[in-house]
């Protein structure tokens, strides 16, 4: 990681990004990316989101589940605004509906994401664990993936520019240690599996919404990638074109963002210039504190011919 910011300091831009100001009863503004470039994060939209139906609920209830659609890509840099439905307000469960919205350059609002989010106060219940942690290297036994792509970078030299370099290297407020290879890091096709820890880069507040918070935002990172490991592309190379279309999120138990969790994800189907990958994610005691699905849009770069 690089020494100039502090991973205290990447911490609290990371809380700064997802805590939502809300300037009407309905409506919540979130802010841009610090020194964000090209397209917002969708891991990002989606925790902002997030926020802005936990706070038009209040404490009472827990979100539980969000299911979301991205409509189109977000820019960097205009702030996003969030008007926020109340479609149901029950004893037990609560429904929230989110827009997040920017404006185009002639002032209209321009729908980025729809956000559905579901509520519960919570009880007691039945309870059973169907899926064993996965037995894979622990995080203290694997590279960052920070220390990995600085080694990328160093064996590029020249073959990647300045502006990727800084792209690739920049520091990040999660922390991802990766059992095995990422699409990124290999050609090689392989099995649709990969396995991630992740967690915040130092301690977060003591707010369970805000750890769920977090929690959506880095359950966008590595997701997508795993339906392109059968395949031996990447994004990064420059392989692919995609983009999220869908994501979906069940918060199980509460969990810190602040300490580890392994994310294993699978892809058990693409097609039709799409890719499907679900998602776990377990705390370092072998309980599945949520699950994840997203397809996104995959499709293999076609080179333009050269005149």
């Amino acid at each position: 990681m690089s020494d100039s910011i502090p991973p205290e300091k990447l911490v609290d831009h990371l809380v700064d990004l997802l805590t939502v100001e809300r300037t009407d009863e309905a409506k919540f503004v979130g802010k841009p990316q610090k020194d964000g470039i090209g397209r917002v994060f969708g891991g990002q939209v989606i925790a902002q989101a997030l926020q802005a139906a936990q706070v038009s609920v209040g404490d009472s209830k827990t979100a539980h589940s969000l299911h979301a659609y991205f409509l189109r890509g977000g820019e960097e840099g205009p702030e996003i605004t969030y008007d926020v439905a109340t479609d149901f307000d029950g004893r037990s469960f609560a429904n929230r509906r989110v827009v997040a919205s920017q404006l185009d350059a002639d002032g209209s609002k321009r729908p980025i994401l729809n956000l559905t989010a579901s509520f519960q106060t919570p009880e007691p219940g039945l309870e059973h664990d169907e899926y064993e942690m996965p037995d894979v290297p622990g995080p203290d036994a694997l590279e960052s993936d920070a220390q990995v792509r600085q080694k990328i970078v160093e064996r590029a030299g020249d073959r990647m520019g300045a502006a990727q370099k800084a792209t690739v290297t920049r520091p990040r407020p999660i922390e991802i240690r990766t059992a095995g290879r990422l699409h990124w890091m290999n050609s090689e096709p392989s099995e649709p599996e990969a396995y991630s820890w992740f967690r915040a880069v130092a301690p977060l507040p003591d707010d369970p919404a805000l750890h769920r918070a977090v929690i959506a935002y880095a359950s966008d990172f590595t997701l997508l990638g795993t339906s392109a490991l059968p395949h031996g592309l990447s994004w990064m190379r420059g392989e692919l074109v995609g983009a999220s279309l869908d994501h979906a999120l069940w918060f199980h138990r509460e969990a810190r963002a602040d300490e580890w969790l392994l994310y294993a994800t699978d892809s058990p189907w693409s097609g039709g210039g799409r890719g499907f990958n679900r998602g776990r994610i377990f705390n370092q005691q072998g309980e599945l504190v949520a699950s994840v699905a997203q397809e996104g849009m995959m499709r293999k770069r076609v080179k333009k011919p050269k005149n």
